[in-house]
């Protein structure tokens, strides 16, 4: 059994086999993880790639199943979720990821442009607000082409929603915009976190964006399969995905 206790100072049972107690457990666990840098563990194809590894499936299923031709990631860091994109469009067949990065470190561009996948990606240097850096992204996708933006750069509330305004105009509809790491919102006081974090971060801008844009709502993605008792991921990201819908 695991125990919830409750702020009236009651509490309610779980067993360890239902999707309540599974969703407890996850909470805790993912809090540990943050705690301990516990995604600072992972690489693909040789570069870091600081995600949950769910994440990772979770939006492995959604690119399986929309097939874009471009995924547009704001945030480099040390290229390892461009790999990761980069991996997904060779088995596909078709596809780039472009990465916007504002100051990209000389070593993670060289081991970027080396590595046997660079040919699926391409790199736009600037801030990914800026609308000279949004020019040259535009640039380089075609106008019939299906596009996937994922926003993984600064993660306040200001910043992520003046991205969702810039770049929805690339999303059609069917497709996705995903805000990562709203889980600030849960682990404020942690170690590496701020007060602020409790109301400026990517779900806050998420939720706001898709009120005030009658085009876009959060949808989960439907699990291709799903055999389990669950019905939520266990996430780094929730509120993420904002679908376009008209």
């Amino acid at each position: 059994m695991i125990v919830e206790k409750h702020k009236d100072g009651s509490q309610s049972e779980f067993a360890l086999d239902s999707a309540e107690g599974f969703e407890l457990m996850s909470k805790a666990w993912l809090r540990a993880g943050w705690d301990t840098k516990y995604v600072y563990s992972f690489s693909w194809m040789g570069r870091p790639i600081i995600q949950l590894p769910e994440d990772m499936v979770r939006i492995q299923e959604v690119i399986w199943a929309l097939q874009p031709d471009v995924i547009v990631e704001t945030g480099v860091a040390h290229g390892g979720s461009l790999i990761f994109y980069a991996s997904l469009f060779k088995a596909i067949g078709k596809g780039r990821a472009i990465g916007v990065e504002l100051a990209l470190r000389d070593h993670n561009r060289k081991a970027i442009m080396e590595h046997p996948l660079s040919e699926f990606i391409d790199i736009v240097d600037g801030s990914s607000t800026a609308p000279e850096t949004i020019e040259m992204v535009r640039e380089k996708i075609k106008p019939d082409e299906n596009v996937m933006v994922i926003l993984d750069a600064n993660h306040t509330k200001e910043h992520v929603l003046a991205e969702l305004k810039a770049y929805s105009s690339f999303i059609s509809v069917g497709g996705y915009m995903v805000a990562c790491d709203g889980i600030m919102e849960q682990v404020v006081g942690a170690p590496r976190t701020s007060p602020e974090w409790a109301h400026s971060n990517p779900k806050a801008a998420a939720i706001e964006f898709a009120s005030s844009n009658s085009n876009f709502e959060i949808q989960e993605p439907s699990w291709p399969f799903n055999e389990s008792h669950l019905k939520s991921r266990v996430t780094y990201w929730p509120s993420a995905f904002i679908k376009r819908i008209s």
